[in-house]
């Protein structure tokens, strides 16, 4: 019997040594396992430390960044502000900069056109003395330097509405300079010959010229005592009255050449008419004292005035065009 209970106390025993060796496993492994729970609990919180600080760090960032955005969206409105008042300065200084460009334009064209307004005044007292001395004192030189200083101050004036007056002013040129010396000029060169031409005038007639070639028995007979010559009632024969007479005619060609001088178309022909008349109270009748009389007579018919239809006609658009009757 006790044979047969040893070995089964030796199986219980070990049964149990095995179950406590199972048990101290068990221990060990719980403890292990609860060990490293912890260790792991300890390192999750670690972790959960470490994201919570690293999700405060991103809060405080992400804060940042959007103080940032808003300083910067308040830098953004700022610059917009600061633009949209360059952008009105900008096109204020436009603004202003066009009325200068208009103001400036407008002042060039005042000072253009007061330009021209001082060169059409002066372009037209210079036609106006060129007319002048024309019609008064037939000075055609001292005209054509005026004229020329006209043409002159044309040239220089660029409007296109100049061109006309420039053509009118060529023609009414060429038209004086064919006039040559002029008039009043060739008269009186022609008064002096004429003047020169009467002390060759024979101081008695055809017929007392022959008789005195020829003369007859009674004459040769008398002629000791007493000259004899046909009687003309219009001629003087006194010496003193001949001697008064001639320097009447002086005197009337000295009017007539006042006359001449100043353009005095009827002073001229009257100062004439009386020279002519004193020619017949000087000299008789001869061939050379009709021819006297017939050069006269052209002289007396003589018009002072110069007649040109392009005269004036320069003057005449410049004045239109100033009171303004002509487009410039």
């Amino acid at each position: 019997m006790n044979d047969d209970s040893s070995p089964s106390t030796h199986r219980r025993m070990a049964r149990w040594i095995i179950a406590l060796l199972l048990l101290a496993a068990l221990a060990a492994a719980a403890g292990f396992g609860w060990r490293s729970w912890q260790a792991q609990q300890r390192l999750a919180e670690r972790s959960r430390a470490v994201a919570d600080q690293q999700l405060a760090a991103l809060q405080q960032t992400v804060e940042a960044l959007r103080r940032d955005q808003r300083a910067n969206a308040r830098g953004l409105q700022d610059v917009a502000a600061t633009h949209r008042v360059l952008r009105d300065e900008v096109l204020g200084l436009g603004q202003r900069n066009a009325l200068l460009e208009q103001n400036v334009a407008r002042l060039a064209d005042h000072s253009r056109q007061g330009a021209q307004a001082v060169r059409r005044e002066e372009a037209e007292l210079l036609l106006s003395q060129a007319q002048q001395r024309l019609a008064y004192a037939g000075d055609l030189d001292g005209a054509r330097h005026l004229y020329a200083l006209a043409a002159g101050v044309l040239e220089s004036m660029d409007s296109p509405g100049y061109l006309n007056l420039r053509q009118a002013l060529l023609q009414e040129r060429t038209a004086i300079d064919a006039l040559g010396p002029g008039v009043r000029a060739r008269t009186a060169a022609r008064l002096t010959q004429w003047a020169a031409a009467l002390d060759s005038l024979p101081q008695q007639s055809g017929d007392a010229a022959a008789g005195d070639a020829r003369p007859t028995w009674w004459q040769q007979m008398l002629s000791p005592l007493v000259q004899i010559r046909p009687a003309d009632p219009q001629v003087l024969v006194a010496r003193s009255e001949r001697i008064a007479a001639g320097d009447a005619l002086q005197i009337e060609l000295s009017l007539a050449r006042a006359a001449l001088e100043r353009g005095d178309t009827d002073g001229w022909r009257q100062a004439l008419q009386r020279v002519d008349g004193w020619l017949l109270r000087l000299w008789p009748d001869s061939p050379q004292r009709r021819s006297q009389r017939h050069t006269l007579a052209e002289l007396r018919g003589v018009d002072l005035r110069i007649a040109l239809p392009e005269l004036g006609s320069t003057l005449q658009q410049l004045r239109g065009m100033r009171d303004g009757k002509v487009a410039p």
